[in-house]
């Protein structure tokens, strides 16, 4: 170090000044955030905005919901970015987050076939549509990793009155573009939520044979670890991307954000 110090002055005033700037170490945020976040892209037109104006590193980690709130209850990362409200305020309650804001929305629907074996775009409700696949047994392939999509498709089955199984319901253990491309292979139903599917659209044959029900809202929402119960957690920085991606920039940002002249997040900030 010091060999590399004495060349760099040996150049100028501004070759040493740079290198100190460039080897001073960025602050690091750690984020936990579902796959469908991550597999739509809009993080990646996203966080580099946030990077630049706070001169931060962040460091995404993309699984299901279910682990990014685990992730983030355990102190494993500074702030959490998930679509499972139900369990998302089940932690807030609990005191493992704070400062937990929407951030924005969009839906789920149902891809498949062309051919829609089980004719689900004829259906008025979701349960309807998902009782018409278990009926024929239609293929189905379920991300069966606890993720928000995973919840939600568990939730509508549930009200379906029907508990799916056998060789027709292939629990897969995967994120929403592994699921997609899997069910597409098999010509098989998927619940997906809108921003994966409009994002894969190109990539695959499967079409959205049901959508519109109330029932397949899906809202986003950031939430910040709470440093009392974790002293190491980065709260400083976690507040600052949460008021970034509630801020008018973060909301134009997520609201700009298309594929194929579509858009896959509607901003809910207030």
């Amino acid at each position: 170090m010091k060999k590399i110090v004495k060349i760099l002055w040996l150049m100028g005033v501004g070759a040493l000044m740079m290198f100190a700037s460039n080897s001073s170490a960025l602050d690091v945020l750690r984020m936990s955030t579902t796959t469908s976040t991550e597999n739509s892209g809009l993080l990646a037109v996203l966080n580099p905005v946030f990077e630049t104006q706070h001169n931060v590193k962040l460091e995404v980690i993309a699984v299901g919901t279910g682990k990014a709130l685990a992730m983030g209850a355990q102190g494993d990362v500074d702030v959490v970015f998930a679509h499972a409200p139900a369990a998302e305020l089940n932690y807030v309650k609990s005191g493992d987050f704070i400062d937990r804001s929407a951030v924005m929305h969009n839906d789920f629907v149902i891809v498949g076939p062309t051919s829609d074996p089980a004719n689900i775009a004829a259906s008025k409700t979701i349960e309807e549509a998902l009782r018409s696949i278990a009926e024929i047994e239609a293929s189905f392939i379920s991300r069966g990793d606890d993720s928000g999509t995973h919840k939600k498709e568990k939730l509508l089955w549930k009200k379906a009155g029907v508990a799916p199984s056998g060789d027709w319901y292939v629990d897969v253990g995967q994120g929403m573009g592994a699921v997609l491309n899997i069910a597409n292979e098999k010509l098989a139903y998927a619940l997906t939520d809108r921003g994966t599917q409009i994002a894969f659209a190109d990539k695959i044959s499967l079409k959205v044979l049901f959508e519109g029900d109330v029932n397949l809202f899906n809202p986003y929402h950031v939430m910040a670890v709470n440093p009392k119960k974790h002293p190491g957690s980065r709260y400083d920085l976690a507040i600052k991307y949460i008021q970034f991606v509630t801020s008018k920039r973060g909301q134009e940002i997520i609201a700009d954000f298309r594929k194929g002249g579509q858009q896959l997040f509607y901003p809910d900030a207030e």
